[in-house]
């Protein structure tokens, strides 16, 4: 009778470790999990497969370039991405406002855009823009040090285009920037992600038809944007 009992409770024990290892299974693979994006525009159609793991939180950082980027429609609701852009912004701007953009969210990556609004005002020159870029990233290693740090480089502007937006900006200084922080990157744990070569023609000018205003981003910019941004989010 007593081997009966002990054969039973060995089979209940074993179902249990197994319903145990099904549900872990379950779970790992819901966390990994894709969401397919189909996108289409005009000309384009786009399938994108999005991994994120449920722990992860993405804060994008920047100015009117991060904050009209339509996020939800590029990626889906189920990406854990927060939009930190406020338009009009400078570097000093998200020096002030650093808690409520980035350390609140503790987030596990963060992808900085900043400089253009900076480098439209001539008493701005590039040694402010850069030791601000500076500060920025030293921030938020001292204040969310488990936090991974992307930079992205200054977007090209294009002042061809008629009603352009980019005033007083240039290639020359947006390039001349990119340059400085590139090698500050490469020296303190950071992801320098080239943006610039990928939004520029042959002539170093922003793609039109990437563009709305030769300075912010069509929706075909922000898919290519978006394609390369995947790369460093799976």
């Amino acid at each position: 009778m007593n081997k009966i009992k002990i054969i039973r409770l060995l089979i209940i024990t074993i179902s249990i470790i197994n319903l145990i290892l099904l549900i872990n299974m379950f779970n790992k693979l819901n966390n990994e999990k894709g969401t397919k994006i189909k996108y289409v525009t005009k000309n384009t159609t786009c399938t994108w497969d999005v991994r994120a793991n449920k722990k992860d939180k993405f804060v994008f950082l920047g100015d009117s370039i991060t904050e009209w980027y339509p996020i939800e429609d590029m990626y889906g609701k189920d990406i854990p991405i927060i939009n930190s852009g406020v338009a009009g912004y400078e570097t000093k701007d998200i020096l002030d406002r650093m808690y409520e953009m980035v350390y609140k969210y503790n987030p596990t990556k963060v992808f900085i855009l900043i400089g253009t609004n900076d480098l439209k005002y001539k008493e701005n020159d590039e040694d402010i823009v850069i030791n601000n870029i500076k500060r920025i990233i030293g921030e938020i290693q001292v204040n969310v040090p488990d936090t991974e740090i992307y930079f992205q480089s200054i977007y090209p502007v294009n002042k061809n285009l008629e009603g352009n937006a980019t005033e007083d900006r240039n290639n020359e200084e947006i390039n001349r920037v990119n340059k400085e922080i590139k090698e500050f990157c490469k020296i303190n744990n950071v992801i320098y992600i080239d943006m610039y070569k990928i939004l520029s023609d042959s002539k170093g000018d922003l793609v039109e038809k990437y563009t709305k205003d030769g300075l912010h981003l069509s929706t075909l910019g922000y898919m290519k944007v978006t394609q390369k941004l995947l790369a460093y989010m799976q």
